[in-house]
């Protein structure tokens, strides 16, 4: 009987072991004919579109049928997308994938998407197949970045996902207000600005003078700190505040009682109104996705539409987010989804594709170092080309403080932090709201 999907909490236990493998399966399972290879529908689970458009656009075989449809020779392809909001998107996949045994073969989930915030809670389970059951050998991905294979690989050393796309992230500045503030819109220079975390806070105090925000929210420079921690989270079974966490909060709040920066939420509307020509905010941090989706480069009137958009490092390297592609136990499509992983994460000229028209880094060292090279340019960068950039950031980064608690503590503590920047509580009280918080998250660890 497969083991049931675990909490966060129930596989903590196996976080010192978190990630110490990479690439093929070290296990004696069956191989992918066990699971069958002649299905006539393939359902894929997702949470929002990037994943079909990708396959509808660069995947040579497939057709669409509709947004929901398509076909790949003659299995049928049903897209079954159910958004993140509110966790729907894990619960649903939790509730198909437990009944996945005595679900009839054709209603059987075939292929699903993770995120590496919650990756752990997925392949330290049975309903995930180890791709060497797929017949995927460590020699066929041995050009992509070993970060995205360490977050998706269990603590028995086997490999149970692919991402066509690596996410290490870059500061985005907005050339018109550095030309402004800084008298020069060159990377090189403004990147002297933001060089490290304390020169950030100087320069943010240059943009207030001017009357603009560094950054749109606190949030958005998160990620970066949390990204860079030397421990982690929970430390021999207690809670453990890394100091570059507390950094944070102290830049943080000396950027908001300053006024150089707020406190909403990233994807409300307040902070996609930063993204627009006539917002006060300087910079945004994110990976190449957040270029393509979430900066409004199609829409006039944006920063991204007019190619205002500059790229330098910033103040650390870090990642953001990424996609996995998962086989789930129980498929009768192993084949297909084998061709679907290695067309989409291993094929230079598909990869070269969606760097071109997507705006994306793809997970290929040596497709990312050869384009680094070239004129390749980005539309939405004011013709500058930010693959160098990425290729150099995503070598520094370290995932060997990520826990299986992550996801739930990060966003706990940035709950309880936003009543300590809006003067709503003391630095002790937002961090025994923290507290409280994960302790009810978590019952089994030390919170104090």
């Amino acid at each position: 009987m497969k083991k049931k999907i675990v909490s966060l909490l129930m596989i903590a236990a196996m976080a010192a072991t978190m990630f110490a493998g990479c690439g093929g399966s070290n296990s004696e399972g069956s191989d992918a004919g066990s699971n069958g290879s002649a299905g006539k529908v393939l359902n894929i689970q997702c949470w929002n579109e990037e994943f079909r458009t990708r396959i509808e656009d660069h995947y040579p075989d497939y057709e669409k049928v509709s947004d929901t449809e398509g076909k790949i020779g003659d299995v049928t392809v049903n897209w079954i997308i159910t958004p993140s909001d509110d966790n729907a998107y894990q619960n649903n996949l939790d509730r198909v994938l437990e009944a996945q045994e005595s679900t009839d073969q054709d209603e059987k989930t075939d292929m699903f998407l993770i995120e590496a915030d919650y990756a752990p809670k997925y392949i330290e389970t049975d309903y995930v197949l180890p791709l060497s059951e797929l017949g995927i050998s460590d020699s066929d991905i041995s050009e992509q970045y070993d970060y995205t294979q360490k977050v998706v690989t269990d603590t028995n050393g086997n490999l149970k996902g692919l991402s066509w796309q690596a996410c290490p992230g870059v500061l985005f500045y907005n050339r018109d207000l550095a030309t402004e503030v800084l008298g020069t819109d060159d990377p090189d220079a403004v990147q002297e600005a933001v060089k490290d975390w304390d020169t950030f806070v100087a320069t943010a105090e240059q943009m207030a003078a001017k009357g603009y925000h560094m950054t749109s929210s606190v949030n958005d420079t998160y990620r970066v700190y949390s990204n860079n921690v030397t421990s982690k989270w929970v430390e021999d079974g207690k809670l453990n505040i890394d100091d570059n966490i507390m950094k944070w909060v102290e830049d943080s709040k000396k950027m908001v009682d300053a006024g150089q920066t707020a406190t909403h939420e990233l994807w409300s509307d307040d902070w996609n109104k930063g993204m627009m020509e006539d917002s006060p905010v300087f910079c945004y941090f994110g990976p190449a996705w957040l270029v393509n989706f979430s900066m409004h480069a199609d829409e006039e009137g944006s920063v991204g539409y007019a190619g205002k958009w500059g790229a330098c490092e910033g103040p650390q390297g870090f990642y953001w987010g990424g996609t996995w592609i998962c086989a789930a136990a129980g498929t009768d499509n192993a084949d297909l989804i084998k061709d679907i992983m290695l067309t989409m994460t291993t094929d230079k000229d598909v990869l070269k594709e969606i760097v071109e028209k997507d705006d994306d880094f793809a997970n290929n060292k040596t497709l990312m170092d050869e384009m680094a090279e070239t004129d390749y340019t980005s539309k939405v960068l004011g013709g500058q080309n930010p693959l160098p950039l990425y290729a150099k950031n995503v070598e520094s980064l370290d995932l060997s403080n990520l826990s299986p608690y992550d996801q739930g503590c990060n966003e706990e503590f940035q709950n309880a932090m936003k009543n300590y920047f809006d003067g709503n509580a003391t630095l002790d009280e937002a961090l025994a709201l923290f507290r409280k918080a994960v302790a009810e998250k978590y019952p089994d660890i030390s919170v104090e």
